[in-house]
């Protein structure tokens, strides 16, 4: 799907309650030129497969540059795989070299706050630091164009989840503020062709939500975060709640932090024993042991499938009927 003169957009289907219509892998560069995706989907096939088929069907060419918006599992899971596949060099977020442990290639190039990424052909990718959905989000612009990405920082059908409030609402007044914006390419949902409006419903319904919380307190009764959230979203879908759970917390943290709201401290679970730390870690890895052998035993059966159909059927004739004329 062409968003812009230098933008492509290739939307995977998602069926992820929290990613609703699509996941989009972002292609940005001039024909010809040098180009760059911008987040590349989970680490499963068919983000990797749409991903090299549409390379190939579509834009048959390369990937010079594979950058991400955050950490985040669903966009950054592929940076490996783009390295050695795709011989892509891998951009990440200044400082998120821990948070994508084990998920990046030794050799790593890092963008920052106001860092620029030229392309050529005129095309020049703005880099924007937009914590607040995670603490190493990234936004990109091209300003000429008018195209910026977002990641998860604002999503294209529904809202988001925030990791912390304050710098979110920073980041958001920032994106509202850039100059020639026509169009958001988020990292889930459709494009979005009203981003000022867009921005603005994100920046009033963060607002309301204070509101809302703010108003459920005055019942004078202490309530946890689940409570409030159960007052506020009473019809949210049950596998959407421990997210707008997160999203009443980080709220209560602000409100905290202003001294508008005094918090009764919690008492947590005490932790788990070593003994029983060090079973679970075991029990992960026989996990993983067993679901490495099915995906060799699946690709196994896969490929004997293929060679079935390149050759005759043995299994069934010892000697197969021939045929002539009558």
């Amino acid at each position: 799907m062409k968003i812009s003169p230098s933008v492509r957009a290739a939307m995977v289907p998602d069926e992820n309650p929290m990613h609703p219509d699509f996941t989009s892998i972002y292609l940005v560069g001039p024909a010809g030129g040098q180009s760059l995706t911008i987040d590349s989907g989970e680490a499963i096939e068919r983000y990797q497969w749409f991903l090299r088929g549409y390379l190939a069907a579509v834009e048959r060419e390369e990937i010079g540059i594979a950058a991400i918006t955050h950490h985040h599992q669903d966009h950054s899971g592929n940076l490996k795989w783009a390295k050695e596949m795709l011989k892509a060099e891998v951009a990440i977020p200044a400082g998120g070299r821990a948070l994508l442990k084990g998920r990046i290639p030794a050799q790593v190039k890092t963008l920052a706050d106001g860092d620029e990424i030229n392309l050529g052909g005129g095309v020049r990718v703005q880099v924007m630091a937009t914590p607040g959905h995670s603490v190493d989000s990234l936004c990109y612009y091209i300003e000429d164009e008018g195209v910026l990405f977002t990641g998860d920082t604002l999503l294209g059908s529904s809202t988001t989840t925030v990791w912390s409030l304050a710098p979110y609402r920073k980041s958001l007044d920032r994106l509202l503020q850039l100059p020639n914006l026509k169009v958001i390419c988020p990292g889930h949902g459709k494009i979005v062709h009203d981003p000022r409006e867009r921005l603005q419903m994100y920046v009033n319904h963060r607002n309301l939500r204070e509101r809302q919380i703010l108003e459920v307190l005055k019942g004078g009764a202490p309530l946890s975060s689940w409570e409030i959230m159960m007052k506020i979203y009473p019809e949210i879908g049950r596998r959407l709640r421990r997210a707008a759970d997160g999203n009443v917390r980080s709220h209560l943290a602000q409100l905290e932090e202003e001294g508008r709201i005094a918090v009764q401290p919690g008492k947590p679970r005490r932790a788990a024993s070593k003994a029983k730390i060090a079973r679970d870690i075991e029990h992960a890895r026989v996990q993983d042991r067993i679901l490495k052998q099915a995906k060799r035993l699946d690709d196994t059966r896969r490929r004997q499938q293929i060679r079935a159909q390149e050759n005759p059927a043995t299994d069934q004739w010892v000697k197969p009927p021939l045929y002539e004329l009558a």
